[in-house]
């Protein structure tokens, strides 16, 4: 996989303003085994009541990764946030886990391709594993729609080392391009086998809830205030303290929700600068993380298996 890298870009089509080109502030990397090159720091969109001008905000500082979901109801105003500016935007969304039968799958990628508004989506998404489905049958139709034109990749969102094996060994012509999953200062139980596995194997991890659902998540298990102390020092915030910190792993980037132009245009300067490697130790050190054990993760995915099998569909996620 690529190193991250500053691309200097058009962004005459972004927004009704006039054409020019300069040096954005973003890092961008490669996106999993595929020759295309993604901001480091994108836009989510999980509970997202922004409005339409944060997020043209976002793209106009480089952010053009926006991730939403069939199960968000954030379609809509994303489609309305990039309808002048397509091209220049890499949109990814998810099919839920209950649409992952052939059919009911590609009804899905056609009612999120009417509520985008677009023709294509450059990356579509399995939202997390259903065991009552055969992985076979779920990714053979997302190869269909390659096929057809309708997506450009494939991504899968929650899944372990073993479920993403599976669904590798499923496709046929395509490999996986990333898989989105929580992680942050102090949520790091993808810390080591997925995340090093998603290195290993060039399939980009997408940060979903990086700043932990609200700083304060962050601040409550910083007890010596070492987070405050750095940002100070750099002359940077916490928040993008802590989105450096995520993103400074190779393959790894962040999707933040921000409700507000300012709180995304904060975020998207937590790119194109990195916290040194004595930074970043300090930081695991002195921030109390969750790491969930190997037990815990199999009892939640047996339990959500035979929910699963049963027809019960439990509250969805980001």
């Amino acid at each position: 996989m690529s190193r991250g890298r500053r691309v200097r870009i058009s962004i005459s089509n972004l927004l009704s303003t006039p054409a020019r080109c300069v040096w954005l502030p973003m890092i961008y990397k490669t996106l999993g085994a595929t020759t295309v090159v993604v901001p480091e720091i994108g836009l989510g969109t999980f509970k997202y009541e922004g409005g339409v001008e944060a997020l043209c905000a976002g793209i106009e500082r480089g952010a053009y990764l926006i991730d939403t979901a069939e199960s968000y109801g954030t379609e809509e105003i994303v489609a309305r946030a990039i309808e002048n500016c397509r091209s220049r935007v890499f949109l990814a969304t998810k099919v839920s886990p209950a649409n992952f039968r052939r059919q009911a799958l590609l009804a899905a990628a056609e009612r999120s391709l009417y509520r985008l508004r677009t023709d294509y989506i450059d990356l579509y998404q399995l939202h997390r594993p259903n065991y009552a489905v055969p992985i076979h049958e779920t990714m053979a139709a997302m190869e269909e729609l390659i096929e057809q034109g309708k997506i450009r990749f494939i991504g899968v969102s929650n899944f372990s080392v073993a479920e993403l094996k599976k669904a590798q060994c499923a496709l046929s012509k395509n490999k996986i391009a990333s898989n989105q999953v929580r992680y942050s200062l102090v949520e790091r139980s993808i810390e080591p086998e997925l995340l090093q596995y998603c290195q290993k194997n060039q399939i980009t991890v997408m940060a979903y809830s990086p700043l932990a659902q609200g700083m304060g998540n962050i601040r409550r298990r910083d007890p010596q205030c070492h987070l405050s102390r750095v940002a100070a020092s750099r002359g940077k915030t916490e928040a993008q303290v802590a989105l450096n910190w995520c993103i400074a792993k190779q393959g790894v980037i962040a999707i933040p929700k921000a409700a507000s132009r300012d709180h995304i245009v904060e975020n998207c300067a937590a790119s194109d600068w990195r916290l040194s490697q004595e930074e970043i130790v300090a930081l695991d050190k002195a921030i109390l993380f969750r790491r969930r054990g190997r037990l815990e993760a199999e009892s939640r995915r047996f339990a959500r298996a035979v929910l699963q099998k049963i027809g019960y569909r439990p509250a969805f996620h980001p």
